[in-house]
């Protein structure tokens, strides 16, 4: 018996990884974020499944619904939406796991920034924009920031922001970055990236609280950065990195009279 963590996207069921897929689809139990999946993926739930929405339930009585899967030598899938590595409260439930040596894998999923800069049209790493993606979050009642961990240490690097669950306090990080960024600096905000009613508002930083308060209060990320600009004005401030620049001596594709990487090299 294991727990499969599963990384179930950012909410496009076409966007499950094959693993994601055939794993859901070998396990006889799955717990799913019922807030944040859709339906449509546990259509890949074998027949007779049993399917528990834990988004009501506390994290004993998860643990309580994998246990009794355990003990009936039943795999789990265990589903949470975009990818498993950050804000997913996983780690709580693999230190649980581990004290009752109960076996566990994990499979990633495509994460929501991911699915944001999609949907935007955009590489939110530009040679001579942002060679930096940070992800981070504002405080909430789940958990709060560590003291080291502000949006403002962040944005002293100028590097291109990800901003999590704080749609809701839009305003606050509009005043704490405008020091950093200048009000001009391009934003865009995107809620629910990948579904049928994803939304997208791109507009300045010091328009951002306006931009915020045209969707829903939830579900939504805010990006900041140089690389977020229009199209046309972005196609004027950024260079083109090296990597095919035909001059370029590389490992697969050599050049010059002395290449460093001779073809066939290592």
């Amino acid at each position: 018996m294991t727990v499969h963590f599963i990384g179930a996207g950012p909410g496009a069921p076409d966007l499950l990884t094959l693993r994601a897929r055939d794993l859901i689809a070998a396990s006889p139990v799955c717990l799913y974020a019922g807030s944040l999946i859709p339906p449509e993926v546990l259509t890949h739930c074998p027949q007779g499944a049993r399917i528990v929405n834990t988004a009501p339930l506390s994290l004993d009585q998860i643990m309580a619904e994998i246990a009794e899967a355990h003990a009936s030598g039943q795999d789990v899938a265990r589903l949470h939406s975009g990818d498993l590595s950050v804000w997913s409260a996983m780690g709580e439930q693999l230190r649980r796991l581990r004290a009752l040596a109960i076996p566990y894998d994990i499979t990633p999923g495509v994460p929501a920034f991911a699915a944001a800069a999609a949907a935007l049209g955009a590489e939110l790493t530009l040679p001579g924009q942002a060679q930096s993606l940070v992800l981070t979050r504002t405080s909430g009642r789940a958990s709060a920031m560590p003291a080291t961990e502000t949006l403002e240490a962040f944005a002293a690097s100028r590097a291109t922001l990800a901003v999590h669950l704080s749609i809701h306090v839009a305003e606050q990080v509009r005043d704490r970055l405008l020091p950093f960024y200048g009000p001009d600096c391009p934003v865009a905000v995107v809620w629910r990236a990948s579904w049928p009613d994803q939304q997208i508002e791109r507009g300045r930083l010091d328009e951002l609280a306006e931009l915020a308060a045209r969707g829903a209060s939830r579900t939504a990320l805010i990006l900041i950065g140089g690389t977020l600009a229009p199209p046309g004005e972005l196609d004027q401030g950024f260079g083109e990195s090296r990597l095919y620049a035909g001059d370029y001596d590389r490992r697969f594709r050599p050049v010059g009279p002395a290449p460093r990487f001779p073809e066939g090299g290592q």
